[in-house]
């Protein structure tokens, strides 16, 4: 149980971690303003990942006994996992410092919810990686499972959040091009091992 829950809490870091739209905004407002306002849109980006969590999570607790179901959402999370992958090596090889969207008229919080809840990948990744992360660790996967699952998960998150917000406001040195590439190279070894593993236990179900 230890490794399922500390894989799941490094998965939410890989998750989190790879430079987007949600960390421009972190830079932008940050770099401006210091650690509160950084941390501010980190934390409304949570809820946003919460709330995609806990509607795909809570249907998907309801078809989890389904054997068929967790060989397909495996299959699929395994697919979406390596795209994760691909795209954080992908942006590793561009280099440069992640570039934002949004308009600033928004509050720092506001802005971290409304851009995680308007990234359709979000809902993508938890129907396609929810179960099927669990159902990669535990040999018998329960629904409580799910919930340990979302928790490891989220403290992770949290604990990127808290990170990327302190670099932001006092290690302004270390936010460079340099800094981002080798973030999404370690995020994108991670989310490949995690891909393998899935797409290797789904494989001997099958």
């Amino acid at each position: 149980m230890a490794g399922f829950l500390f894989s799941s809490f490094l998965l939410g870091i890989a998750f989190c971690a790879p430079p987007g739209v949600i960390t421009a905004e972190t830079l932008r407002r940050g770099l401006n303003r210091g650690f509160k306002p950084a941390l501010s849109v980190q934390l409304g980006s949570l809820i946003g990942d919460a709330t995609w969590a806990t509607l795909a999570l809570t249907g998907l607790a309801l078809i989890f006994e389904n054997g068929i179901v967790r060989i397909i959402l495996g299959l699929l999370g395994s697919l979406f996992l390596s795209y994760l992958a691909f795209t954080a090596m992908r942006d590793a090889a561009k280099g440069g410092l992640p570039q934002g969207m949004t308009d600033g008229t928004r509050g720092e919080f506001v802005s971290g919810v409304f851009l995680s809840l308007s990234n359709p990948f979000n809902i993508a990744f938890w129907l396609g990686v929810g179960s099927s992360a669990v159902f990669a660790r535990v040999e018998n996967p329960q629904s409580i499972h799910l919930l340990f699952f979302f928790v490891a998960f989220m403290l992770g998150a949290v604990f990127w959040a808290f990170l990327l917000a302190a670099l932001v406001a006092w290690g302004q040195r270390y936010i460079t091009p340099a800094f981002f590439r080798w973030v999404n190279i370690l995020c994108g070894v991670f989310l490949a091992y995690f891909a393998v593993n899935l797409l290797w236990r789904v494989l001997q179900v099958v």
